[in-house]
């Protein structure tokens, strides 16, 4: 059993409802409170609402992401319009226990992770000492955005 981290996120539609069936669909066994956060990368859409999930999970990483991209799509995620663009409901699989992944298709951790406020809040809700492979604590990193 892999314990995974996963930031879930939407800025269309009823975000909470979706993030939180998500987390069901997902089989969490810990989400984080749920905040508002502005977006980043494209900003001229709504806020999001984030938060970041425990998942233990038997699948390899790729099995698990391509179970979040299935999630995605029944949630009524497109993939259409700007990238960072606004979405029903945003899958990121953040960390898979202490591997680090650099497949195509796959990077664990998360390649922006550590600089999101919007995720490294949540992971450190769930676990302040959780550590970044390759950059550190969460809490650190945090910290490290003030």
């Amino acid at each position: 059993m892999t314990l995974a981290y996963v930031g879930l996120g939407a800025n269309l539609g009823g975000r909470e409802v979706t993030i939180r069936r998500a987390a069901e669909l997902i089989g969490a066994t810990r989400l984080s409170a749920l905040i508002e956060t502005e977006p980043w990368g494209y900003a001229d859409q709504p806020p999001f609402l984030n938060a970041a999930a425990a998942v233990e999970t038997e699948l390899t990483a790729r099995e698990l992401l391509g179970e979040l991209l299935q999630i995605e799509l029944g949630l009524g995620r497109t993939r259409e319009g700007p990238r960072f663009g606004p979405r029903t409901i945003d899958l990121d699989l953040l960390l898979y226990g202490n591997e680090t992944i650099e497949a195509p298709g796959l990077t664990v951790p998360h390649p922006r992770l550590h600089e999101r406020r919007s995720v490294l809040e949540p992971l450190a809700e769930l676990d302040s000492a959780l550590v970044v492979p390759g950059k550190g604590e969460v809490a650190a990193l945090l910290a490290a955005l003030d």
